[in-house]
């Protein structure tokens, strides 16, 4: 097991079901804190809206992720809704070795991967206020079809359960209220005593606060 005791940036890592506005809010947290920085993961499903190449994913065809896999570079990856999910393992550790505040979003499956490989990492789970609520959601983005909403709300329910193996929830009703929980979050992690030992090495050592 590896951890981010050495590094002086933290690392979050965000699931939630589809629909629940997980990406809405870590977009919203980035643009109000500088500190924080994205992980842009590669995936094998093809862009939506307005998704860019770089921006939101790294889309690439099954038989490169494969390739990919198959090195070992990945973090963690998973197969979602058919289409697979990876995390370069390079980029999160130069962006945490350079003092960045790194937030993946990711399936709970890989949210579980990178806790047993960065002990320190901090994993955060949004929840929908209601089953009829995330439905809704679904529908009103007008992305998928019946069918396509039907399968993401039978996988709601299994990655709803898996909620409580993480270490914080925030349950999204009012978009303003759960962005304040996410940024919540991210401050109290940043005032940890490990979290500040690392970051104001000279204050702790002046302070005689060394290991």
């Amino acid at each position: 097991m590896t951890s981010t005791t050495t590094y002086p940036g933290n690392l979050f890592v965000v699931a939630a079901p589809s629909g629940t506005g997980k990406s809405s809010l870590v977009k919203a947290l980035m643009e109000l804190d500088s500190r924080v920085s994205p992980s842009v993961s590669h995936t094998t499903r093809a862009p939506r809206g307005q998704e860019k190449a770089g921006r939101e994913y790294h889309f690439v065809d099954d038989a490169s992720f494969e390739a990919m896999v198959s090195q070992d570079e990945f973090l963690e990856w998973a197969l979602v809704h058919s289409n697979s999910y990876g995390t370069s393992r390079k980029a999160i550790d130069e962006q945490i070795a350079k003092g960045l505040d790194v937030v993946l979003e990711i399936d709970y499956q890989g949210a579980l991967q990178v806790k047993d490989l960065y002990a320190n990492a901090v994993l955060i789970f949004i929840l929908p206020p209601s089953w009829d609520e995330l439905r809704s959601r679904l529908e009103r983005r007008a992305e998928d079809s019946t069918d396509v909403i039907e399968l993401r709300l039978a996988n709601a329910r299994i990655e709803i359960d898996q909620a409580q193996h993480f270490d914080y929830v925030i349950i999204n009703e009012l978009f303003e209220r759960a962005l304040f929980d996410l940024k919540a979050i991210v401050h109290a992690h940043r005032l940890k005593f490990v979290a500040q030992r690392r970051l104001r090495e000279e204050t702790f050592a002046g302070l005689g606060l060394t290991d």
